[in-house]
């Protein structure tokens, strides 16, 4: 799956916002039946979400760029969690790109995959065809990262700060210095489960965008591809940081190029214009930067 740059949450009580959201230029959006949900909502939420699901077509599910919006819905843990996923896998259907599990650990993506079993099995969807996205925001799912990536179906990952924050008692500062170590942790789990970088957090900052860009361009430098948003000024920033300059994505097919070429010769390794080694491993990076500008090369 390319990666997206941006992903966008909605409340999942809100659906005079889900049309908007498709059209802002994300290139995810997360209907929320979780903390964007007051608790004695969550069940029209629930209902809500469904119904707007079932009227997906093929033109909804195309953005303002004329590409296509993936779908998502974020679920609730604990005892809301199987009757959550029921409801949205069965009203999505092949519109549904995947669930978003909150306060994600081993126990809950078997739970969300033996749903989505049946639940494909009962309407005829294609065994596997909805994905999970595990939302990584305690101390147990950051140090169980590594093995409960590799749980089948895991599309994409994202980082939860501001709950893993309360989880630890930490305070983080403007930078996110005390929580660089989860932030490292996680890329590494994800290079390790072979599921493609994490979504860095979100933000709570809505009106100095240009703080805002500093700390995704942050996020970026350390591993993390796309980001998720909670309010549409926040997605033209998060897609400008991550979508690769026209020098990058110049420089990156010249690497592939100049590597193809030495393999053809019978080598391994070269040297490109610049004097800088290319093996396979300057080619893996060359080739990130081109799915994030949607070129799978």
């Amino acid at each position: 799956m390319i990666a997206v740059r941006s992903m966008l949450y909605v409340p999942g009580d809100r659906p005079e916002r889900f049309a908007k959201a498709m059209a802002c230029g994300t290139g995810a959006v997360i209907v929320d039946l979780e903390d964007g949900v007051a608790e004695g909502r969550k069940d029209d939420a629930r209902v809500t979400t469904a119904g707007w699901l079932r009227g997906l077509d093929d033109g909804v599910g195309t953005g303002a760029k004329g590409t296509p919006v993936e779908v998502w819905v974020r679920v609730n843990s604990g005892a809301r969690l199987a009757g959550d996923v029921a409801a949205v896998a069965e009203a999505g259907g092949r519109h549904l790109t995947g669930v978003v599990v909150a306060k994600a650990d081993l126990d809950a993506l078997a739970e969300t995959c033996g749903v989505l079993d049946e639940r494909e099995d009962a309407t005829g969807l294609k065994a596997g065809s909805i994905g999970i996205a595990p939302l990584v925001e305690t101390a147990a799912g950051i140090l169980g990262a590594a093995p409960m990536l590799r749980t089948p179906r895991v599309r994409r990952v994202q980082l939860g700060e501001a709950d893993l924050a309360a989880d630890l008692g930490v305070t983080p500062g403007p930078d996110g210095t005390e929580l660089l170590w989860a932030r490292s942790t996680l890329v590494a789990a994800c290079a390790y489960a072979g599921v493609g970088p994490p979504v860095a957090p979100v933000s709570t900052e809505l009106t100095d965008l240009d703080a805002f860009g500093t700390s995704t361009e942050t996020l970026r430098r350390l591993g993390f591809v796309g980001r998720a948003c909670i309010h549409p000024r926040q997605v033209d920033v998060a897609e400008r940081v991550f979508a690769p300059s026209e020098s990058e994505l110049a420089a990156a097919r010249a690497v592939l190029d100049r590597l193809s070429e030495a393999v053809t010769a019978g080598a391994g390794v070269t040297v490109g214009d610049d004097g800088r080694m290319i093996d396979e491993a300057v080619a893996r990076a060359a080739r990130r930067v081109l799915a994030l500008a949607g070129d799978p090369a």
